[in-house]
């Protein structure tokens, strides 16, 4: 049963009141745990206090890496760049030597050449993996060639968010800069014709432990505090003013927030809203301690997570491919093609943009609403060139396009908060598993038994399917039992498709397979038949195949509840 009324809370976005919001925010560079964040913070507590939420500063512990002067010389020349958060200081006296030229820094291109103690020269952004290829190599250092003239902040770190005594030895070990491509094609050119130019890069990072804040804002559902609610966050952080990102996002999360308080008393559920410190400058630092610490409540109380990213760019007018999770691609879809002409084709959540909650099993949507729409080839940002530099000023956002996006985000936010039953389709999900059973079953067969997982998944997906096409009345009572049910399918199915099992840590921030945990069954659908390799396979897959059986039982389960409660077959 979804949330109707007279007027959709999606026409109620007013693009004067977000670029008020947004021209205030602008004012500050907001590097993570610095004093100026901190009084920008005081900006979103009073507005969110006027918009009738209940607010809570929290002030915390993190490990955050500040980037500061760098210089690259080549041959005595001193050429534009920039260093990056958690990149090594260079010693006293700075780097140098003759490069080793790497390619796109591809596991590949780095077991062709010998990096020890080299700078390694590398196509592209300066990435997590690439650190940490190079660091596990023995380099010294990496520099990076922009793939286009501008040059990108980044966070090299694979750790997300603070590290830990057991994931501290993942901090990168390397200087890492990055210059233009003009500038690091030289070098590159010179290396393949036989010449030996000599770079030295001098780099200053200030990295330690910081106070960070981290703003809480509550808006009570119909049956008060400490009942189930919809998250929706993003952070405030930003490299230098960043007003696109990500501004734009707090001014579309302000103006969502407004709206839905104004018409709280049709809500079914809370709403919470978060705005988080250390994304740029700490790998998600925010988000992740958030989860670490409000774990228990999380996993009883948040109904979904919408995240927001960089709203209404110039030129961004490609909803197409906005991001959900399956169970939550039907919003996506419902809101992008009301409020565009075009077809939603959506796309998975990918491992970034402080999507810190998926050992806890909570679906997620967005990211990022819209993006550039046409491609330019490798110099293509989706977010726009701009992006993580200090061109990112308030001439990059476009109203009309910001209210595009803001008006998408209400709506989902709305379906979420205000539907009597939570718009949760694990019909798709399990049909999204199912094909991954499929393209493995034929590759097992006779080796390795995955028909029980196949039958269980069916099962579930038929109760799923019914319960998808109740349209009918049903007690309070009722309702709440088969919310609760589906929160429970999501706790359990979330962290088989994100997460390699451990619902209390996080993976890094790495690129990780779709489902998973089906990778061992891949993985030994992979080895030849009879060899040691697949015996080695098998312990693995044995393990996968017991996580995933348990995992859709306990969906089975709540599902079965759920169909129980509602009274449908």
């Amino acid at each position: 049963m979804s949330a109707t009324s007279k007027t959709s809370p999606a026409t109620m976005v007013d693009g004067t009141e977000m670029m008020s919001n947004l021209s205030e925010m602008a004012r500050w560079v907001k590097l993570s745990g610095t004093p100026e964040e901190r009084d920008a913070f005081g900006f979103l507590e009073r507005r969110m206090r006027e918009y009738g939420y209940r607010t809570n500063l929290l002030l915390h512990d993190a490990y955050i890496s500040l980037p500061g002067k760098a210089q690259v010389h080549v041959g005595g020349t001193s050429i534009g760049c920039i260093t990056h958060s958690f990149s090594r200081p260079t010693p006293q006296g700075g780097l140098s030597g003759v490069p080793v030229y790497v390619g796109a820094g591809t596991a590949q291109d780095f077991a062709k050449v010998d990096v020890r103690g080299r700078i390694a020269l590398i196509e592209g952004m300066a990435m997590p993996e690439t650190a940490k290829r190079a660091s596990d190599a023995g380099a010294s250092a990496q520099l990076h060639i922009s793939h286009h003239e501008h040059i990108h902040e980044m966070c090299i770190s694979p750790i997300w968010g603070s590290p830990s005594l057991s994931t501290r030895t993942d901090i990168p070990k390397t200087v890492a800069c990055t210059v233009a491509n003009a500038d690091g094609v030289a070098i590159r050119d010179a290396l393949a014709v036989g010449k030996f130019p000599v770079v030295a890069l001098h780099a200053e990072v200030d990295t330690g432990w910081r106070k960070t804040p981290l703003l809480e804002c509550d808006l009570d559902g119909q049956d008060g505090a400490n009942t189930p609610f919809v998250l929706m966050s993003g952070h405030y952080d930003t490299w230098y003013y960043g007003v696109m990102d990500n501004g734009s996002a707090n001014a579309g999360m302000l103006e969502a927030a407004r709206i839905v308080a104004q018409r709280r008393s049709e809500l079914k559920r809370g709403v919470r809203v978060c705005f988080w410190s250390g994304h740029s400058h700490g790998r998600y630092s925010g988000s992740t301690w958030y989860v670490d610490t409000h774990w228990d409540e999380l996993d009883r109380r948040c109904v979904a997570h919408v995240n927001v990213d960089s709203l209404g760019g110039i030129g961004a007018t490609s909803l197409e491919n906005a991001a959900a999770m399956t169970e939550l691609m039907h919003l996506a879809r419902e809101a992008a093609q009301a409020h565009t002409n075009q077809t939603y084709k959506g796309k998975r959540k990918a491992r970034n943009s402080d999507e810190s909650f998926v050992g806890v099993g909570i679906p997620s949507m967005f990211g990022s609403i819209s993006e550039q729409a046409h491609k330019d080839g490798p110099a293509r940002n989706a977010l726009g060139w701009w992006w993580h530099t200090a061109e990112d000023l308030i001439d990059k956002v476009d109203e009309a396009n910001l209210v595009r996006d803001a008006r998408v985000l209400t709506q989902v936010l709305w379906r979420l908060a205000a539907d009597e039953i939570v718009p949760l389709d694990h019909a798709a999900t399990l049909e999204a598993l199912g094909g991954e059973f499929a393209e493995i079953q034929d590759r097992l067969k006779g080796r390795f038994e995955i028909d029980s997982l196949i039958g269980i998944a069916k099962s579930a997906h038929s109760i799923a399917r019914s319960i998808g096409a109740f349209r009918g009345t049903a007690s309070k009572q009722a309702v709440d039992v088969a919310n609760a049910a589906l929160m429970a399918t999501s706790r359990a199915l979330v962290p088989v498709d994100y997460s390699t099992g451990d619902r209390f840590a996080h993976e890094p921030a790495l690129p990780v397979p779709n489902w998973t945990a089906l990778q061992p069954l891949r993985d030994l659908a992979a080895t030849a038949s009879g060899s040691d390799e697949e015996k080695f396979a098998a312990v693995d897959a044995i393990r996968a195949r017991n996580r995933i059986v348990f995992a859709l039982r306990e969906a089975t389960s709540a599902l079965e509840r759920a169909r129980a409660a509602l009274g449908v077959r």
